[in-house]
């Protein structure tokens, strides 16, 4: 089995590579190495390469800087992904699309199926909605879209890692408090995507996170208390909850994106508690 990951220098990206199983070929690809919104390089690369199997996890993810940034977040988000899928078409590769919950616009009160309505509140949403919809247009009958939420990782730039610096910094954090989603590590993400190549009738969309719910506030609790118990952070650290209101962002965000993963359940595999997930973290950083 071949397998090409693209974004390789990303928290998922990165989290496959360190998960990858043995008697496989990786071919991990970060955006100096593949530049997904250029059309003849995405081309030329799979043909050279010719894998089984395509993982795309690059994508433009600075969501509020995408409202003044509109063109460069649609190339990666909505085009590269295009390109990826009539290239792996061409090859007979398998392409499996990461896409977010950004997607809904958090109207809901119970979790999104993956057949939900989806209605983007930005430019990233939007953008990554159409990536989604390129995918499965260009892509043949066997390509797979994959959304996640609030992904997390020891490294990089993410809401655990923020919280921590500003933690240490300010001794306490205002953290907005309705929004509802689930943080999902990006380890859990990469083995689940493992689990899925070895899966080729898996296709179209489906969901996947860690189990639980929370609001952002409820996750910068549990990296106060487990981070003062991993001794990562002291025990007097404050996190007061304040509403969408009081933190206004360029980029509206959903209130509530919960996404339903039973599409997955057939796999036989039982997300684990987000906090669970939240204490591996922080002892992979504890241990950095």
């Amino acid at each position: 089995m071949k397998v090409l990951v693209t974004g390789a220098g990303g928290q998922v990206g990165q989290a496959l590579i360190a998960t990858a199983p043995e008697g496989l070929q990786l071919i991990a690809c970060s955006r100096a190495e593949l530049d997904i919104t250029n059309d003849r390089a995405v081309l030329d690369r799979l043909r050279a390469d010719v894998p089984q199997v395509v993982v795309n996890t690059a994508a433009y993810t600075a969501v509020d800087r995408a409202e003044s940034e509109p063109d460069l977040a649609r190339k990666a988000n909505s085009l590269g992904p295009r390109y990826l899928a009539e290239a792996a078409r061409e090859v007979g590769a398998r392409l499996i699309h990461l896409s977010t919950d950004f997607v809904f616009d958090g109207s809901a009160s119970v979790p999104y199926p993956p057949d939900a309505p989806t209605h983007p509140l930005s430019v990233y949403g939007a953008t990554k909605r159409a990536g989604e919809t390129a995918v499965l247009e260009a892509g043949g009958g066997g390509a797979l879209v994959l959304r996640t939420a609030w992904v997390y990782a020891a490294q990089g730039r993410n809401f655990v890692n923020t919280m921590l610096r500003l933690m240490r910094q300010n001794g306490a954090v205002r953290v907005v408090a309705d929004q509802i989603g689930t943080p999902t590590s990006a380890r859990s993400l990469a083995s689940l995507i493992w689990q899925l190549i070895e899966r080729p009738a898996v296709a179209g969309i489906h969901q996947w996170t860690d189990a639980g719910v929370a609001s952002w506030y409820d996750f910068a609790v549990a990296i106060a208390e487990e981070g003062a118990a991993a001794g990562l952070l002291p025990s007097t650290v404050e996190v007061e909850p304040i509403a969408t209101e009081q933190y206004p962002t360029p980029a509206r965000r959903p209130r509530y994106s919960v996404l339903d993963r039973s599409s997955l359940a057939s796999l036989g595999v039982k997300p684990v508690h987000w906090r669970v997930r939240l204490r591996e973290v922080l002892r992979e950083i504890e241990n950095a």
